[in-house]
């Protein structure tokens, strides 16, 4: 039987590989329409969502503590072995969607992965239900609430500019799209980055290496950087599908995207509630394409990420559950 060191070990080096993937995986989120819009230059944007990437994961732990005391019931409940074949199942999703250019949710991937884990090794007991029921609705809600809170911001801006000459209007919006960009990198950093500081935590509260559920200031730094490094690498599949695939965005229109995804991700932040970050943005977009014209949005692009957010938490169970049994074999 390994030593517990080592399997601490393993989780945290598991749970950084995660936070990069989920860097380079979800970077679109923060730079997809000020690239394609050509507010900024795509080396530039990455650079910079790399930064405040960073700096929005230093931010607070609220998120953090919600995904690793809300899942189970107590830290008695889930062992080391259990956290391992978790994050494996979620990292190969990951991998997968990134490979075929889907946007999908490391959120539904990672709570998908605890879950099945779960169920194959204490049984449904160790889960905490209430906690699961909260976060997932906060997942689904959130992109809803991002398509219709996109729309309203979107028919604003028309209001208030909608007189004003379109070269003019779009001029004076990519200058903005970069600050808009730089909103949606500190907000993805707020909320993302958190969810693997939860993991590590919960391992280390598990093994006994703490004592209560507070997540350590190192913890904090890696996954930061973690964070930021994946960020750096860029993930242009998917920032080809979000900022072109599903809705043609201008200056104007990838502003309004940008800001609506800052407010509503910080938003759930500050309340301490994960989110996916991938479906608020792409929520985002279908909301400020409807409010141009709803057959501006490409609603076939729309429905096959849909089905890929309904499949990720069940296909992610799935593979949390198959990987416990090779985790146990190989520890």
């Amino acid at each position: 039987m390994p030593d517990l060191k080592y399997l601490i070990l393993t989780v945290v080096v598991l749970a950084l590989v995660f936070d990069y993937i989920n860097g380079f995986h979800d970077t679109a989120n923060a730079i997809a329409t000020s690239v394609s819009t050509r507010a900024i230059k795509p080396n530039h944007a990455i650079m910079m969502a790399a930064v405040l990437n960073f700096l929005g994961a230093m931010y607070s732990t609220g998120v953090a503590k919600t995904i690793g005391a809300d899942i189970v019931v107590s830290a008695s409940h889930i062992d080391e072995r259990i956290i391992i074949a978790a994050i494996s199942g979620a990292i190969i999703w990951n991998v997968l969607t990134w490979y075929v250019a889907l946007p999908s949710s490391s959120s539904h991937a990672l709570v998908g992965g605890i879950i099945g884990a779960m169920l194959v090794s204490t049984g449904a007991g160790g889960l905490n239900f209430i906690g699961i029921g909260k976060i997932i609705l906060s997942l689904i809600v959130s992109p809803i609430v991002a398509i219709a809170s996109g729309c309203i911001v979107m028919n604003i801006l028309f209001m208030i500019f909608g007189n004003s000459s379109p070269s003019i209007i779009n001029g004076r919006f990519k200058k903005m799209q970069i600050l808009s960009a730089a909103m949606m990198a500190f907000s993805h950093g707020s909320n993302d980055a958190q969810k693997s500081m939860g993991i590590i935590t919960l391992a280390l509260l598990s093994g006994g290496f703490i004592s209560e559920f507070e997540v350590p200031f190192v913890v904090k730094i890696m996954a930061a950087t973690a964070m930021a490094v994946g960020t750096a690498m860029g993930g242009w599949r998917i920032i080809k599908t979000i900022g072109g695939k599903i809705f043609k965005l201008e200056p104007i229109s990838g502003f309004a995207a940008d800001l609506n995804s800052s407010i509503v991700i910080f938003s759930a932040t500050l309340l301490h509630l994960p989110v996916s970050t991938t479906h608020v943005v792409s929520g985002s977009i279908m909301g400020v394409g409807t409010a141009k014209r709803f057959k501006a949005v490409r609603w076939g692009v729309a429905q096959q990420m849909l089905m890929a957010w309904v499949l990720t938490i069940p296909c992610t169970a799935v593979m949390g559950a198959v990987t416990y049994w090779f985790v146990q074999r190989i520890f």
